[in-house]
């Protein structure tokens, strides 16, 4: 196998421009946390500056770390993650909000290890179906497998509340399986075990309910469990086709909940209008099929899975967040992928979308 020895220019050109975008709509929306919380903008600022530096070191680093690696140690990976997973459980260290505990807190700073799942989870699935290649197609190399291994994540996640990234994960594994060649009926099959998951929680669960409710009737409670998903489709709203400008977003200013976190698709797209908005949805689009062309090079099957089970990730995520703020989707804790407040999150991406770019330097026939 031999290298170019440069990423893939198209790669690192989408990676550059959502991150710069990302981190240019992060520093408007946190102006919003002023009047919210007192939160001093500077110091805000200056954390999210320090991911985006540690993240882009990481996408650095493990853009010239060789992919194959992760393959030979991929169940190692997934193990310490889940072991990572398992320090919520230590109540010193387990950092409670809005009900959940999805948060270590070592005193100087915090992350959240389910972040640490989702890498784990598509280099091990990749690494998989690189093993199993042809024999995919059999349950007991395909679906079988599958099951076992979200059977494991999902018994971790949802004990910690966390549905959404059980989601995220899932359906992940589901496309990185059908693209590797697992049968049809296993896949409505993986589809409607997943489903089913979700309806249980969503049954079982009076916060998962009332988001559905809310879903299904936006109306009903605006003052209370329906406030978030109006104040952002307000926000969205006010955007019309060019938006207010920069910075001069108003929902962010005491109306629209987590203007950093969950809501700030809502606070770019007031501020940037429709055609911001559909821009930053192209971008994300660009990295998708950056990823894919990386991914339908590489020499190998797990150096594609890779590269695609990363995007699938990415966009779907990102994705499933804007879908929520137009109430397309009900409301969930998914962040923005490369926008959003979160440190934890924007390292990972940038060092999984390094290891994407490591990819793209073996391409198929060089």
């Amino acid at each position: 196998m031999s290298s170019s020895n440069h990423i893939d220019k198209f790669f690192l050109f989408t990676t550059a421009a959502i991150t710069i975008a990302g981190f240019v709509i992060f520093l408007s929306a946190s102006l919003g946390l002023l009047s919210q919380t007192g939160a001093a903008f500077g110091s805000v600022a200056i954390k999210q500056s320090i991911s985006l530096v540690i993240g882009a070191v990481a996408f650095f680093l493990f853009s010239r770390f060789k992919y194959t690696f992760f393959r030979k140690t991929a169940t190692i990976i997934l193990i310490a993650a889940v072991l990572i997973n398992l320090l919520l459980f230590i109540p010193s260290l387990a950092l409670h909000f809005n009900g959940a505990s999805r948060w270590i807190d070592f005193g100087i700073f915090s992350f959240q290890p389910s972040e640490f799942l989702k890498i784990a989870s598509v280099i091990y699935f990749a690494a998989w179906l690189h093993f199993a290649k042809d024999r995919i197609k059999r349950m007991k190399f395909g679906l079988l497998p599958y099951i076992i291994i979200m059977a494991i994540l999902g018994t971790l996640l949802l004990i910690q509340s966390d549905t959404d990234t059980l989601v995220i994960i899932g359906f992940t594994g589901i496309i990185m399986f059908m693209i590797a060649g697992m049968p049809f009926r296993h896949l409505v099959l993986s589809l409607v075990l997943l489903g089913i998951v979700v309806a249980g929680v969503i049954y079982f669960r009076p916060y998962a309910m009332e988001r559905f409710k809310v879903y299904l009737n936006p109306t009903a409670n605006t003052h209370g469990s329906a406030y978030q998903i109006n104040q952002s489709l307000i926000a969205i709203g006010s955007g019309g086709m060019f938006g207010r400008g920069f910075g001069q977003s108003i929902q962010k200013f005491g109306y629209l909940p987590q203007p950093t976190d969950d809501s700030i698709f809502a606070v770019a797209a007031e501020e940037f209008g429709l055609v911001g908005g559909a821009v930053l949805l192209l971008l994300y689009c660009l990295f998708a099929l950056s990823s894919f062309r990386i991914g339908n090079r590489s020499p190998d099957v797990f150096g594609g899975m890779l590269a695609i089970g990363f995007a699938v990730l990415v966009v779907t995520e990102s994705f499933l967040n804007m879908a929520a703020m137009l109430g397309l989707v009900p409301i969930s804790g998914l962040p923005l992928l490369f926008v959003s407040h979160g440190g934890t999150a924007l390292i990972i991406t940038l060092a999984g979308a390094g290891i994407v770019a490591n990819v793209s330097k073996y391409p198929k026939g060089a």
